[in-house]
């Protein structure tokens, strides 16, 4: 066992130096910790890597982490739990003040908004080999519960002859990895601030369910409401 594995976070070992401003040397050693995971793989990472990238000394970073496992299964949550509080707080409107299509073009327009301000598009990190382990099974079932969410509310837009052919579980598949398209484009050389794409991709997705272009329209006048809200509440980035 390692020592990362022993020490608990929130507990300093001995005569390491507590950091002056807690909050934001975590989000340094976030965004540290993204950068290093993109660049290097999560592998090639140290503790000791990262505490250099942010400029304090390994025993600080264990402050605030038992180290790496830990760091990676926040930034990987911080990729996925705000669209799911986005979404259960607006499909609890659903059919009242929100019609299904217009609930799932406000969370797949969100969705991809975040992915978009992840530090270090720590999406490309939802294929290592090492997110399988069972120290990331709090992500993984985010994850899931986020698809089951795209493919109850794919099943209620949708038009009547895809609904009937396809199942909450396999259309929450499809849609959610039509919305993490927006990962690649950001790996692209030629990639931009990619605002526009928080839309185009929610438009994608109500094409799968077989929507026309007024029903499509008619769901993004329904989302601009509340995602025009989500945007003005949310940070610009998140570690």
């Amino acid at each position: 066992m390692t020592s990362e594995s022993r020490t608990k976070p929130g507990r300093p070992r001995a005569n390491a130096e507590k950091p002056v401003a807690t909050a934001s040397s975590r989000d340094q050693i976030l965004d540290a910790a993204a950068a290093l995971f993109s660049e290097a793989g999560f592998s090639g990472a140290s503790t000791r890597a990262i505490a250099d990238r942010v400029g304090i000394r390994q025993q600080s970073l264990y402050y605030h982490f038992a180290g790496k496992d830990e760091i990676l299964a926040e930034l990987l949550s911080s990729s996925v739990r705000p669209s799911i509080d986005f979404v259960e707080s607006i499909e609890a409107m659903v059919p009242e003040r929100l019609s299904p299509a217009g609930a799932l073009f406000a969370l797949a327009s969100m969705d991809v908004l975040t992915l978009r301000r992840t530090p270090h598009n720590i999406g490309t990190l939802y294929l290592l080999p090492e997110i399988q382990d069972p120290r990331y099974d709090s992500f993984r079932n985010q994850r899931v519960q986020l698809q089951t969410i795209y493919g109850r509310l794919g099943v209620a837009a949708a038009h009547p002859d895809v609904a009937s052919v396809i199942t909450v579980e396999r259309l929450g598949a499809i849609l959610i990895q039509i919305v993490e398209v927006v990962i690649q484009l950001r790996r692209g050389a030629a990639a931009t601030d990619g605002a526009e794409d928080d839309s185009t991709i929610a438009i994608s997705c109500l094409r799968v369910l077989g929507l026309s272009t007024d029903e499509i329209e008619s769901a993004r006048e329904e989302a601009s409401e509340f995602t025009a809200a989500a945007v003005v509440a949310s940070p610009a980035g998140r570690g």
